[in-house]
């Protein structure tokens, strides 16, 4: 035994008595300082209590197996090497034990020399983990990134749609990045002279909405003392992109439906037709034409919107292109933040893979930019993500809270996640900021 590692301490978890002797005894007397215990959630106490190096662990046990045990250490822990030890070897547990993060495995009955040999080849394994080179990253799009199968159709249906002055409706959940794409079909034509003049429809009250787009005249309302233009006479030869167009009311959809048809508007308290050319790109994150069967969105404004689509597709649905975000995002406030080249571990690259991604590529960045400030080294591993992202062997055994618990508890992570940004949070969580208003009132997170 190396002598720097005699101090290591070591967890040995088996129902079987005479196993866990075994084990502490040849263990111990080559230095090592070794803790026992018999079942998983024993293990886990211990573990929540004093640091251990390895954690040497049976399979098959009364209740929780130690898969489980595996799979919550290895993403709630850093650097704490694992060795599975089992009397029921076969490929098919082998392979899992060592997907989910086991560095070694060891069938019994196993000699002391093998013992020794798979705890300090798991031990070996933690410590020479090297951060990778920096990455190279494929961006396409004005900063839209993605190869999978799914943004080629989009990126195709860009380059298609940009030179051309048809009004486009944009489909997508929240945080797909729908601007991005509006800015994409914007200055990738050439022949665009105007401005970019995003708006947010669902973050305008719609009393201030009609002012704000088509503009007011002195002395149209009081407090007006003066004209001022609208958002449709700044895109005037360019481009203005509604956002949340599904939030606007009936008669603000009229108004709208008036701009398409006729290319003039009115100012606010004005009788003067103004003419416009302006290129119309709308996004929703919701199903327009649900809303026009309800009654809530008109059909010929839907019609007139939807020449051309883009319909986005969820980041759950992107494939590889979720470790292609991941890798960029990293890199990107790697050095804004002036921080070292760092890396995904494995296990947390597998984890956030797997992640379903409700707030898309939003909640994405958000979180590589949290993971990035609070690294303590270089590789962000499985335990450095947030609790829920984790598997808990604790906390899957308890199915009975309230579901109003659980609601609350994932609101709060969310606005966590999005630095208590009310808006962004309710887009993340699909609703509006009234109602994410409504549930932080109704019960104090």
């Amino acid at each position: 035994m190396k002598t720097n590692q005699k101090a290591r301490e070591v967890l040995v978890v088996d129902d079987s008595p005479e196993t866990v002797e075994l084990i502490k005894r040849n263990l111990a007397s080559v230095g090592y300082e070794v803790y026992t215990a018999h079942d998983v959630q024993s293990a886990i106490k211990l573990i929540e209590a004093i640091h251990i190096d390895l954690l040497i662990t049976d399979l098959k046990m009364p209740g929780e197996n130690g898969l489980s045990l595996v799979r919550h250490v290895t993403e709630n822990y850093k650097g704490m090497a694992v060795l599975v030890i089992t009397g029921f070897p076969s490929i098919q547990t082998a392979v899992e034990s060592i997907k989910i993060g086991a560095e070694e495995y060891l069938v019994k009955s196993f000699t002391d020399e093998e013992l020794f040999k798979a705890v300090e080849k798991a031990l070996s394994k933690i410590q020479h983990k090297k951060p990778k080179e920096e990455p190279v990253f494929s961006v396409r799009e004005h900063g839209i990134i993605g190869e999978s199968a799914e943004m080629m159709k989009v990126f195709n249906t860009i380059k298609k749609a940009r030179t051309a002055k048809a009004t486009v409706l944009i489909n997508g959940e929240s945080g797909t990045g729908k601007e991005l794409v509006a800015r994409a079909l914007h200055y990738g034509n050439g022949g665009s002279s105007g401005p970019f003049v995003p708006v947010n429809c669902g973050g305008i009250p719609d009393t201030l909405l009609e002012s704000e787009l088509f503009g007011y005249i002195k002395g149209a309302f009081t407090g007006a003392t003066e004209s001022r233009v609208g958002f449709f006479e700044t895109a005037h030869r360019g481009t203005l992109f509604l956002d949340e167009i599904s939030n606007t009311s009936m008669a603000m959809q009229a108004k709208l439906l008036r701009v398409l048809q006729e290319k003039e508007f009115y100012m606010v308290g004005s009788k003067t037709p103004k003419k416009v050319d302006v290129r119309i790109v709308a996004a929703t994150n919701v199903d327009l034409m649900q809303l026009v069967e309800k009654g809530l969105f008109r059909e010929d404004l839907y019609y007139r919107l939807n020449i051309i689509t883009v319909d986005l597709p969820p980041l759950r649905d992107r494939g590889n292109d979720i470790e292609l975000l991941l890798e960029f995002f990293l890199n990107k406030y790697t050095r804004e933040l002036d921080k070292p080249i760092m890396r995904f571990s494995p296990k947390a690259l597998h984890t956030l893979k797997e992640y379903s991604w409700p707030g898309n590529v939003r909640e994405l960045q958000n979180l590589v930019h949290r993971l990035v400030v609070m690294a303590d080294d270089n590789t962000i591993d499985a335990p450095d993500l947030p609790a829920t992202f984790r598997y808990s062997a604790t906390r899957s055994r308890k199915l009975d809270r309230k579901l109003d618990d659980v609601v609350n508890e994932y609101i709060q992570e969310v606005l966590a996640a999005n630095q208590n940004n009310l808006t962004r949070a309710a887009e993340s969580l699909g609703i509006d900021r009234k109602t994410l208003r409504s549930k932080i009132r109704t019960k104090p997170l």
